[in-house]
């Protein structure tokens, strides 16, 4: 099985990537995590971006906030999938790290999930893995309907 790389631009990060660790983990998948800086370490992010593929990595998830452009640096110097994590911060509320991570010019796609979106983001990353592994897949809709059966249970509790 491919694995997934966390890449954070800053260690100031790490609690939201930590949900994103927690989910592959639940499931199976191995992952690395890192600390590269779109702008502090450029060389070291184009460096890990172009030989992620080769080092067997199939997703590669990038979290970061403010002038969020790790993702599409990454984008830039890899074909894998890449995810952004935008993450809030003190100025605009991650509104600034969204729209920086999706905003990307035609050619180099970059998928986004929520703000501070880290258990989305491994889930999506576990979804690409499981279009070509059947274990991965069976093991998220068993998720899907344990999440099911607890909205369930929650409503029946609602009307006792």
């Amino acid at each position: 099985m491919k694995k997934v790389a966390i890449i954070m631009g800053s260690d100031s990060d790490l609690p939201i990537v930590e949900k994103t660790a927690e989910t592959l983990k639940d499931f199976g998948v191995g992952y690395e995590m890192h600390v590269y800086s779109a702008h502090r370490t450029p060389k070291e992010t184009t460096e890990f971006a172009l030989s992620a593929e080769k080092n067997g990595f199939g997703v590669i998830i990038a979290a970061a906030g403010m002038a969020a452009h790790l993702a599409g640096v990454i984008a830039a110097n890899t074909t894998l999938p890449v995810l952004g994590i935008p993450c809030k911060s003190a100025s605009l509320d991650g509104i600034d790290a969204l729209l920086s991570t999706i905003q990307m010019p035609s050619g180099i796609p970059v998928a986004g999930v929520a703000i501070n979106g880290g258990t989305n983001a491994a889930l999506l990353a576990i979804e690409i893995l499981a279009l070509s592994d059947e274990g991965l897949k069976d093991k998220l809709k068993e998720k899907r309907a344990k999440d099911r059966e607890k909205v369930l249970e929650k409503d029946k509790n609602l009307n006792k």
